[in-house]
């Protein structure tokens, strides 16, 4: 999880707080949303993932994905200070650190059984 976060932070900046936020607010829609299991899986695999879940729902933010989807991931990354540019750039990161964790088809399985997802793929 450090490594994602540290990607994630050099994508976004704002620093490690911010990227351990959007890596749990992206890692809790993935797991939310994928009917699949795919995406609990992805979580599973990821040590410390379930944490920075945790941190990112800390305001009971994470339930408004459930309700909202892949709009809700955006406003929240964008209330963490995230542009539209910089979200893309994370969202890759993710991406292909979550493929590299779970392998191409695993991870085309979340991408497509997540409604709104392949958009930032």
């Amino acid at each position: 999880m450090d490594e994602l976060i540290g990607k994630l932070a050099s994508k976004a900046g704002g620093g490690g707080l911010v990227a351990e936020n959007t890596a749990g607010i992206m890692l809790g829609f993935f797991g939310g949303e994928d009917p699949s299991d795919t995406g609990q899986a992805l979580i599973d695999q990821i040590r410390r993932t379930e944490a920075s879940i945790a941190a990112a729902n800390a305001g009971g933010g994470l339930s408004e994905l459930m309700h909202n989807g892949i709009v809700a991931v955006g406003t929240m990354l964008t209330a963490l200070g995230l542009r539209a540019c910089e979200i893309q750039g994370v969202g890759r990161e993710l991406f292909g650190f979550s493929q590299d964790q779970v392998g191409a088809d695993r991870m085309g399985e979340i991408i497509a059984g997540t409604p709104g997802l392949g958009q930032f793929a």
